[in-house]
This record gives structure tokens, sequence and C-alpha cells, in this order.
């Protein structure tokens, strides 16, 4: 090949390589725009990227890749295992299209154990783990850490209740009543044997339930001894509640204690990965992820990458069992060893209970990706009817949806939400603030900001070389021929002609079922009662009504917490609190007199009478008072 019929691409892959290290790192190759195309590790980056610099070794895929490269970077580590881990990060912030990307968005529930109180709470806990207490999980879902909070109540007994409730109770609450809670609140423990439960909470949930079990019996016996029947008997219900927490299968494996099992399904070129986590010998849940390849990836090269961004944002337990042998299985386990500080094993079993455990993490995979492709068939059939519906020429790619909330023009909210071949693209939809000024009722008005805002935008990114898959073939309205009308002047004062705009409004006594549609080039009409397309249509409508109403909510709500105390200078956050936990209200400190807010802890004698003069403007305060 001559040096003028060598590919763009490579001539930049060669540029690059002239200052190549030869040592472990990250590389990535990145397009005309600067965004990542893909991002890689090596051993020695200057061997592997050299690979590239001969297409016709590579699949059409690499050849693709290669011919859109216009530039690299380079991040040198000091170990392949390093480079791994800074791999996973940068795909999983970068999603460059060549890569195997996790798209997991969801932050994982944790069960606390809360250490800055004589009497530990035990409570659900999301996000940053600032609070001081101890912190069991992951859990798959909120599901799965609820039944454990509740099994530990009836266990152990611990409290679930709020610091402030817990403050300002007078009676046991109705946790007590039904044997799950020691009434700490109130006296009916003391600290020392409520520490003796949060201790054999803490020895159960890792994984000790044995020795828990144990003490539970001979206190039940010592009891007994003591013609302290009662006890005795508090005591056997907590071990009954223990036995059954405990049940050992394959779901909750007694030779495991702390592990999580990953298995991998493969058909129609798409990847199911099931997770099931195991911590203290218990089933914490499982999940379903269905990471983005193209179809010629194999499951042991996708279960890798998947296992890589997975433990990026959170510490991989000692043992991961998976379900196909991985190529570079040692270097994963050294490269998750590295993140958690201590040794982590990667294990294919082959037989026993732990191969057991991966097969049955197997048929979950199945059962998930075959429901998927189901619902994927299903789906396609639907906007395969709707584009025979609307008369367009392919099924859509994506539909968008609009619908607004307001309650006599206070607090207006826009929403869209975004449908496509797999159902419901959650991380597309948007808010729309209304900016107004919207009188009463003004529908229209809403629906025209909205939608010049969202086009406006549209148009800017489409010039800028955004993928076409955001531009929507279809545009549902909620409305009738007016809203019709509306949506159809913006997109034509922006020029937009390539979107269908329909327009459902409700049927009489607004029955879902009888809805009418309208549509440039058809007469209004309606469709059969029965008819799965109607269906198709009244759930997308639905679902954007639900997120403008809880959209509308939540603006609500953040409106309703801005106090009037807000108003007074020198009144910061802080005070704020103070005059709010002494008073019970903003309308409390209003009614309270000048001597009670100079009473109130955290309160200067300037800053209570600035107050007191901010609610009574007539009223003179003498300099004695």
């Amino acid at each position: 090949m001559s040096g003028s019929d060598t590919p763009q691409g490579v001539t930049a892959i060669e540029a690059a390589l002239l200052t190549m290290p030869l040592g472990p790192g990250v590389y990535r190759m990145l397009d005309a725009k600067g965004d990542a195309l893909y991002v890689g590790k090596a051993r020695s980056l200057k061997k592997r990227v050299t690979a590239y610099t001969q297409p016709v070794r590579l699949d059409e895929r690499l050849r693709r890749m290669v011919n859109e490269t216009a530039s690299m970077e380079v991040i040198t580590t000091h170990t392949e295992a390093e480079a791994l881990l800074l791999e996973a990060n940068l795909i999983k912030r970068l999603k460059p299209r060549f890569n195997i990307v996790l798209r997991d968005d969801k932050s994982y529930p944790w069960l606390m154990l809360t250490e800055d109180h004589p009497y530990p709470q035990i409570a659900k806990h999301r996000g940053a783990q600032v609070r001081k207490g101890s912190y069991w999980g992951p859990f798959a879902s909120a599901w799965a850490v609820n039944q454990t909070v509740t099994a530990m109540q009836r266990v152990f007994l611990i409290r679930s209740c709020a610091d402030t409730v817990f403050a300002n109770r007078t009676r046991p609450c109705l946790l007590f009543q039904i044997k799950r809670c020691s009434a700490p609140c109130v006296g009916r423990i003391s600290e020392a044997d409520y520490a003796k439960l949060v201790g054999q909470a803490k020895a159960f949930l890792g994984g000790k339930s044995a020795t828990v079990q144990r003490e539970l019996a001979a206190e039940m016996e010592h009891a007994a001894g003591a013609l302290e029947y009662e006890h005795a008997a508090a005591v056997r219900d907590r071990i009954r509640a223990l036995t059954f927490v405990q049940g050992s299968d394959v779901v909750n494996p007694a030779s495991l204690t702390d592990a999580d099992v990953i298995a991998a399904y493969q058909t129609a070129g798409q990847t199911c990965v099931q997770v099931f986590f195991v911590r203290g010998g218990r089933n914490n849940g499982n999940r379903a992820f269905f990471p983005s390849h193209t179809k010629t990836e194999e499951a042991p090269g996708v279960l890798s990458a998947f296992i890589a961004q997975f433990y990026d944002d959170k510490p991989p337990p000692p043992c991961v069992l998976v379900s196909h042998e991985l190529e570079e299985r040692e270097l994963v386990a050294e490269a998750l060893s590295l993140k958690a500080g201590r040794r982590v094993e990667v294990l294919h079993p082959q037989r026993g209970e732990k191969r057991a455990v991966v097969a049955h993490a197997e048929t979950n995979a199945r059962e998930a990706l075959e429901r998927k492709l189901a619902e994927s068939a299903g789906q396609a059939k639907l906007l395969e009817g709707v584009a025979t519906l609307f008369g367009l020429p392919a099924a859509p790619e994506r539909i968008e949806v609009y619908d607004n909330s307001h309650i006599m023009g206070a607090n207006p909210y826009g929403v869209m939400i975004v449908s496509g071949p797999e159902g419901f693209v959650k991380a597309a939809y948007r808010k729309f603030g209304i900016r107004g000024p919207v009188m009463p009722g003004d529908d229209f008005g809403m629906m025209r900001e909205v939608l010049t805002r969202r086009f406006s935008r549209a148009l800017k990114a489409q010039a800028a070389g955004a993928p076409a898959s955001e531009w929507p073939e279809v545009v549902l309205i909620d409305g009738g021929a007016g809203q019709l009308s509306a949506a159809r002047d913006v997109l034509n004062d922006l020029g937009v002609q390539d979107v269908k705009l329909v327009a459902i409004a409700k049927g009489p006594d607004r029955d879902a079922g009888r809805e009418w549609f309208y549509t440039d080039g058809m007469e209004p009409f309606q469709l059969p009662p029965r008819d799965p397309v109607l269906y198709f249509l009244q759930r997308m409508r639905d679902e954007a009504h639900r997120f403008a109403i809880t959209t509308h909510r939540a603006g609500r709500s953040k409106t309703l917490r801005v106090s009037e105390l807000d108003e007074i200078s020198g009144i910061g956050a802080a005070r704020k609190r103070a005059l709010l936990n002494h008073f019970g209200s903003a309308r409390g400190v209003k009614m309270a007199g000048l001597q009670d807010l100079e009473a109130t802890p955290g309160i200067s004698h300037e800053i209570a009478r600035r107050v007191y003069a901010h609610f009574h403007p007539g009223v003179r305060i003498e300099a004695g008072d």
C-alpha cells in the first residue's frame, strides 16, 4: 500500500506510535470531533496499538473504527491491573460506541446500622456513606433490603424509627406491639441489653448466624430454668424467626458467605448478565443487565468487560463466581484485589453447590433475555401498527410524547417522554419548567414553549452532528385539534417538516378507549376499543401524564418548602432550623412574642428583634424591650 493509499485513521495511529510508550496503560481512539470511539488497555501500549496499523488483519468492526480515528490519547499506568481498572472507568464514563458498554446508572441500596446514637437504628441507605455506622450490602433492590430490615426487626428487635421520632415518643409504637421492636425509646430495654441485640445483629449480618442461634438457645434455656417463661417464649419466637431467615437452598447457598454470582446468556446477538448478591450466606437479591455490544462479541469477552465496569463504583466481595472461563481471569482477579485492598478470587466452578448456584443464575439470565426479546418483538409489532395507522414509511425508532401540568397556572411544567423499539427510554425523558408567563388554563401557550425549546435545541444539536437517533419520527400530544394546530405552528416556524404530529383527545366523559386522533392529512378518527395499537398509544399518553404530574408535584413541594422566614435578612439555614425546631412552624414563629424569640437557642437578641419586627411592622420596639 503506497503512502497516498494509507487510510487517514492508520496515518493518525502511526503518528501516535512515534511517542507511544512500551509500558502498560490505556489508549483512547478519538474521532474528528474529539469524541472517544474506543478505549482499550494493554500490557505494552506500543505493541498493542501497532496491530491497528494493519487493517487487513482486523475484522470489519475494527476496520471501521480505525477509519474514523483522527487522533489518539494515552495514559500510562504502573501495572496492567491498574490499566484494566482505568479502562473500565473511562468506558463507563465516555460510553465509546466501539466498546462493550454497561449501562447501569442506578445506585444500590445498603443496610445501615447507625453508630452515632446510644440506641442504634437499622435503616435502608443509598448514596454516600457519610453517617457514622456499619454498612451491609449492596442489595439488588429496595425490595430485597426492605425484606432484610423486616427480618432483622423480627429477630433482633432493633428500632427502625428516625432519631427525631425516637426522641419524641412517650409510649411504644405499633412495632413493639407486634414484636418487631424492643421499644428503647420509652425505656423498655436497657442500653446494655440493647447493645447486646445490636452485637447479635452484626454477627448475623457477618455470616455468624450459627453462633447467634446458640446464644439465643442458651438464653432461652436459662430463662426457662429461672421460671421466666414469658421471656423464654419471646426468645423462642426470635429463634423461630432466625431459623426461617436461615433457610438454605440454591438461592441461599450454605457454602458461600460473601460472593457475587455473575452469569451470562447469549442469543440473537444479545447478552443478558445476571448478578446475584450473596452476603453473610444470604441472597441479597439479583438484577439483570443488558450490556451494549456488537453481535459478534462472545459471552466470555462480554463478561470480562462487564465485571470490570460493574465494580468501578462498588466494592467487590472476596469471591466472584462466573459462568464462563474468562480469557484474562487472573488479571481480572488482580484488578479487583487492587480495588478492594484485599484478595479477591474469580472462580469458574465446575461441580458442587457453587456450580449449582451459577447454573441457577444462568437460568435467570436466559429467562430474562427471552422475556426482553419477546417484549421487543411485541414492541416492534406495535410500532409497525403505528406506522400503518399514520402512513409512515417504516416503523418509528423514536416517538416523543408531550404533556403539561399546573394548578391554575401555578408551578407549570411541561414534560417529554420517549418510546422506541426497546420500550420507554427513561434516560431521554425531559422536564421543562415553564418560563411563561402562563395564564391560568393556557395549555396552548405551555405546549408552544415546550416544543419551541425542544426543537430549537434539537436543530442546533443536529447542525453539530448529533446522532439521527435523537430525532423523532412521531410526536404525540395530549389534546385535540387546538393543540395540534399550536404544535404545527411551532414546527412550521422552525422549519421542521419531517415529523408526524398526532394529537390524542379524550373521548366523551373522558372514557379511555373512546379517544379521538387528530393528524394532518386525515379526518379525526377513533380506533376499535380493543385495538392493540390503541392500548399502546394510551399507555404512552398515560406515561407522559404520570411524569407530568410527578414533576409538577415535586416542583410544588419545593416551592412549599420555602418559608416566610427566608425573607428575613440575617436568617440563614441554621437560624431558620433553630426557630422552626423551637416553635414548630413558621406560623408559630410569627405568633411568638419578643421574649419567646430571645429565649430560642441559637437566636441572639438582635436577630430576635429583627424577626419580631418583620412580623409586626407596625409595633415599635423600645430599646429596653
